[in-house]
């Protein structure tokens, strides 16, 4: 379980979290939701530390991960997988050298157990074969599924998306939003996604959080944020709906 505790953040004088109160619960999918530039990805960098807070606190699994040192906040890592909105795929690197990269870093496995890990990998996310090719060979939805193949070889306990369905046309869109369910329901993994893409936010999401103002002004069910009189959902839905 991830606890977020009073999070604030302000960049040159620009408060952009404030006080952020937020729980994920162990095996849902959580999708936080929210305008363009409202922090969404500044809440989902927090969650792995690569930003530090001004105020608050993150726990994962009861550890206050703001407390670890360097090496204890590296561990911890390893237990996400992270999806970035544009893929971050290497174009010096083959699709199997950017899967295995995390390998080679982080275990001192075999080449052949890493080729295996890749492959299997590879065939979760529907791309089999195909870890000979260049990333400038992909299609914008292949970059996402090959990111997600990435974020999923270390097999962590969390797998973070930022705007996962961003950049892609709406047939793709739906090919994503299918996997990540299928995943969470075979890996039992525990999954947040940020998006302003309501059709996707309602798909996946066993909840729905909203961030407005730098704040979580919403927690609920598909069916609790549709029927909300919430203004500032209800002012969300009909711009983004």
């Amino acid at each position: 379980m991830i606890e977020v505790r009073r999070l604030s953040k302000t960049f040159n004088g620009n408060p952009v979290l404030q006080g952020v109160h937020l729980t994920v619960e162990d095996g849902e999918i959580l999708v936080v939701i929210g305008k363009s530039g409202c922090g969404k990805t500044v809440l989902l960098k927090h969650l792995i530390g690569l930003i530090e807070p001004d105020e608050g606190e993150i726990l994962v699994d009861g550890v206050a991960i703001y407390e670890l040192n360097r090496k204890q906040l590296l561990e911890m890592r390893k237990r996400f997988g992270m999806l970035f909105q544009s893929a971050a795929l290497f174009d010096s690197l083959t699709v199997g050298e950017n899967i295995a990269l995390p390998l080679k870093e982080h275990t001192s496995l075999s080449k052949k157990i890493i080729e295996e890990k890749v492959r299997e990998k590879l065939r979760l996310v529907g791309l089999e074969g195909i870890e000979h090719l260049r990333t400038s060979e992909l299609s914008g939805g292949m970059k996402k599924r090959v990111g997600l193949a990435r974020a999923l070889v270390l097999e962590p306990n969390y797998i973070l998306f930022d705007e996962p369905t961003t950049g892609v046309d709406p047939i793709m869109a739906e090919r994503i939003n299918d996997l990540i369910i299928d995943l969470q329901e075979r890996l039992k993994v525990t999954i947040i996604a940020v998006t302003h893409d309501l059709r996707s936010a309602y798909k996946i999401g066993t909840r729905l959080a909203m961030l407005a103002e730098g704040r979580i002004v919403f927690v609920g069910t598909v069916s609790e944020i549709k029927s909300s009189t919430n203004s500032t959902v209800m002012e969300f839905i009909r711009s983004y709906g």
